[in-house]
């Protein structure tokens, strides 16, 4: 089982980990991800090039799954204007073993956040706009995934 998703609309986190108990394994591995607030944000907005995303995203928990003994994963990526509180992202794994589905799902969330071709742009509430950089310590984690090194 793999769902890869790249939608505008929320999720339901409890409905993809009931999917992914369903397959029989012994682990279930999960991250959910949230638009932060504080410093007078309203709102995070995500652009993406639709076919290059799912494309990147496909390619990437391929790649998961040829690495570990999975079952099954799902990975869900939210774009457009979200609010402080919205889950954004959501990436769950599936294996007979706990190793694989915490390794492979902590590597999904390093690609994610640093790799995957979204833009994102932050709005405050006195009207500023900025884009967001990947993080230097972001781009360690998922370098560090890397099978030439």
């Amino acid at each position: 089982m793999k769902r890869v998703a790249v939608q505008a609309g929320d999720f339901d986190v409890a409905a993809e980990l009931a999917a992914l108990e369903a397959l029989g394994g012994g682990g279930v591995a999960s991250f959910t991800g949230v638009v932060r607030g504080g410093g007078g944000l309203i709102a995070l907005e995500l652009e993406h090039y639709p076919a290059m995303t799912q494309a990147q995203v496909d390619r990437i928990c391929d790649e998961a799954m040829a690495r570990w003994p999975l079952l099954g994963l799902s990975v869900i990526h939210r774009f457009g204007r979200l609010e402080p509180g919205a889950r954004i992202v959501f990436v769950g794994t599936a294996s007979r073993h706990r190793t694989a589905a915490l390794e492979s799902c902590a590597f999904l969330i390093d690609w994610l956040k640093s790799e995957a071709p979204f833009w994102k742009k932050e709005h405050f509430a006195d009207g500023a706009t900025g884009w967001v950089e990947a993080l230097a310590e972001d781009e360690v984690k998922a370098k560090g995934w890397n099978s030439d090194d």
